[in-house]
């Protein structure tokens, strides 16, 4: 009887074992076909020969994917998501930014988040299995997924080159003029949370290759208050916010204002130098959303010498096709004038999107049918922040 109960208790644990491994290689791959859902129809969105052979002679590039979270190669094409190295390839894009997620609330919002919310994305790199000492450290959450990036550029530097300095970025450029299929990436931090407070940590990122980095989240933290805030309006930018801002514009970091409030826009545009980016954002007279700042800050920002990244998903287009996406960079256009307008998808970043980098040709195609002119869609597709990356990041 003894021998019989402990072959039980085996097969049990044989299978509680077999279970959490299933779990563990299916789970965050369900999870993030749910959060990441891709609304092209099956047969694509058609795209006509000249905006076929318009969109191969671009320059294009995207500010905003989220692909580091998801804990796969993206060295690899993947059936699910939205960017991975093959697909930005096939939709000939030169330069993505690849932003890094260390923290989100439970129940996260547009109107009002808590910073002391339970956290989505600790129990995402938990069941990743992602490596222990980022598993309660938003900094190490950064450098992990930092790290993956890294790791991916020196395993196929004739695909992917991380994307430094000016010099950097010219030489993907001039690989690409010379017909290399090769993609440059710039590593950036969804929001100033993974310091944790510290000014030093500044550095950290700054060596690990980070050269963009949003101020908040959908959460106010230690930079200042966010547009999903506690605060209503939000807090301005607090005094260890300064301090960072002014680190990152004297190391010619790109400062992202995509979820800051409106006092913290601010506060930012009145510091001399401080030259920000909306990554990824929407009109909000054009859309009404509440993801979408006030026109008026809008404007500012790219008065100021900025540009704007139009994003991918309805809640800031107010629409799921290419042709929405099209229809607020055409109003973007008119708020702030076709220097400032740029990409920014949000891909992989828990939205739905009408194509994936593959199919980014039906953007042009879009464009093309709003009556933007050849030299309209170059700038916005890539031209825009190529010239802002060219003028911002360190010398090299």
């Amino acid at each position: 009887m003894v021998a019989m109960l402990k072959r039980i208790f085996a097969a049990v644990a044989v299978l509680v074992v077999l279970a959490a491994a299933a779990f563990l290689v299916f789970a965050p791959g369900y999870v993030e076909r749910g959060l990441n859902p891709l609304r092209m129809p099956a047969e694509g969105w058609p795209v006509s020969a000249e905006a076929r052979a318009l969109h191969d002679r671009l320059v294009i590039g995207d500010w905003h994917s989220d692909a580091l979270l998801w804990d796969r190669d993206i060295l690899d094409r993947a059936d699910r998501g939205h960017t991975d190295v093959p697909r930005l390839l096939d939709g000939n894009v030169a330069v993505q930014v690849f932003t890094t997620v260390t923290k989100s609330p439970r129940g996260q919002n547009y109107d009002q988040n808590s910073t002391d919310a339970p956290d989505n994305i600790t129990p995402l790199f938990i069941g990743q299995l992602r490596p222990v000492r980022s598993w309660f450290s938003l900094r190490e959450r950064a450098l992990v997924q930092a790290e993956a990036l890294a790791r991916a550029a020196e395993a196929a530097p004739d695909r992917l080159r991380l994307i430094r300095t000016r010099a950097d970025l010219q030489a993907v450029l001039d690989a690409r003029a010379g017909g290399q299929r090769v993609l440059g990436a710039v590593l950036g931090s969804e929001g100033g949370h993974p310091l944790e407070g510290e000014i030093g940590n500044l550095d950290v990122l700054y060596d690990a290759g980070f050269r963009l980095m949003g101020l908040t989240h959908f959460f106010d933290n230690e930079l200042g208050g966010s547009l999903h805030g506690e605060g209503g309006t939000g807090a301005g930018l607090s005094d260890f916010g300064r301090q960072v801002v002014e680190g990152m514009i004297e190391r010619g970091m790109v400062i992202d204002l995509a979820h800051a409030s409106p006092l913290m826009v601010q506060d930012v545009l009145a510091i001399p130098d401080a030259r920000p980016v909306l990554s990824h954002t929407g009109i909000r007279g054009h859309c009404g959303s509440h993801r979408n700042l006030d026109d008026e800050l809008v404007r500012q920002t790219a008065s100021k010498g900025g540009v704007i990244g139009i994003g991918f998903w309805s809640d800031v287009v107010c629409g799921g096709t290419p042709a929405h996406i099209a229809e607020s960079i055409v109003a973007a256009i008119a708020l702030v004038g076709e220097d400032h307008v740029s990409l920014g998808s949000d891909y992989d970043g828990s939205v739905g999107v009408p194509f994936d980098a593959a199919h980014l040709a039906a953007l042009t195609q879009a464009l093309l049918d709003q009556g933007l002119s050849e030299a309209q869609i170059a700038k916005v597709m890539g031209g825009n922040m190529i010239r802002y990356l060219s003028e911002t990041l360190p010398e090299g």
